[in-house]
């Protein structure tokens, strides 16, 4: 099931009083992107969730929407496991978990039913006696489907290993093909890589960050390299989507850390389009052009990824082969 499309005139004159309590640099980052009548419209939101208060986060996503829907946004990101908050127990964690065919799920799904923009919300998942890590994708008040991360480093969460491509019909830039991966996804080549030969032109990464300050700087660097990584090697759009610790943090516990923002947007050439400031809740817009002719990768005539696969793929494999000898 895919979204149905949007219509309605795609307007660059804007009101934005409503963005009164987001910092200033919201606003201007979109300006410094794509204008013209090619692009699409994406957005991020930069919120503190509420660890356990599934009612409270639901009502910030919808905050969120309405705010998305008033700017014509057509693809939302809201943090990783934003409606639960991100538990570093099991304990708490399957407190607050749920299913996909749970009350909380068709509240989600009831809340959001009157708004356009495509969303992603994560949210800890109860599959059987299973925990996962795991972002919905919803449009209009329907499913599309689910992600699940797949290098969850909390040893509670079950690892994913589906990579499911979702469409967005736009106003502007027609068919949109689009994935999902969570947070630390984002560190390794092969979940982008998949994601990119399936179709993907814009890869979304919801993060949940809560860093320890003898690795601040560290992570900080090594993160945004991953990423201007990512977006290079497959020739799409990456969209880091990060959560922020205003006041205590209550989802993780056990240690002193910073969650400090730093949320933006990557396109195929290396270059950070807009980010959101640091240490506040802030809203991420960004116009972008997933479908431009001078934006796919077209390297040895099947794009330099799917290249790279084919050829040392083999080769690879024998390396690995050879670690068990």
């Amino acid at each position: 099931m895919f979204p149905i499309a949007a219509t309605g005139k795609f307007e660059i004159e804007r009101d934005i009083s409503h963005y009164e309590q987001y910092p200033a640099s919201s606003i201007l980052a979109e300006f410094a992107v794509y204008n013209g009548n090619t692009a699409m419209r994406i957005a991020h939101c930069q919120f503190e969730p509420q660890s356990g208060d599934f009612d409270a986060n639901l009502a910030r996503v919808v905050q969120g929407l309405k705010d998305a829907q008033r700017d014509r946004v057509e693809i939302v990101s809201f943090p990783e496991c934003f409606l639960t908050g991100y538990q570093n127990d099991e304990e708490r964690a399957r407190k607050h978990a749920f299913s996909v065919d749970s009350p909380q799920m068709l509240e989600l799904l009831h809340a959001s039913s009157e708004f356009d923009p495509t969303f992603i919300v994560g949210f800890n998942e109860t599959r059987g006696e299973l925990l996962y890590n795991t972002a919905a994708i919803v449009h209009r008040g329907h499913l599309l489907g689910a992600y699940s991360k797949c290098a969850a480093y909390m040893k509670f969460h079950t690892q994913g290993r589906e990579f499911p491509v979702f469409e967005r019909h736009t106003v502007s830039d027609g068919v949109v093909k689009f994935g999902v991966i969570i947070c630390a996804d984002g560190g390794y080549i092969e979940p982008s890589r998949i994601l990119s030969i399936k179709g993907a032109r814009v890869i979304f990464a919801p993060h949940y960050n809560f860093i320890g300050p003898s690795g601040l700087i560290s992570h900080f660097m090594k993160v945004r390299a991953d990423h201007t990584a990512r977006a290079v090697e497959n020739s799409v759009y990456f969209v880091r989507g990060n959560n922020v610790t205003v006041g205590e943090e209550m989802s993780i516990t056990g240690y002193e850390g910073v969650g400090y923002g730093d949320s933006y947007v990557i396109d195929p050439h290396g270059e950070i389009l807009a980010r959101t400031q640091r240490h506040v809740e802030d809203m991420l817009i960004c116009d972008i052009r997933p479908n431009h002719p001078s934006l796919q990768d077209r390297g040895w005539r099947v794009g330099r990824s799917i290249w790279s696969a084919q050829q040392f793929g083999p080769a690879l494999q024998e390396a690995l082969d050879s670690l068990d000898q």
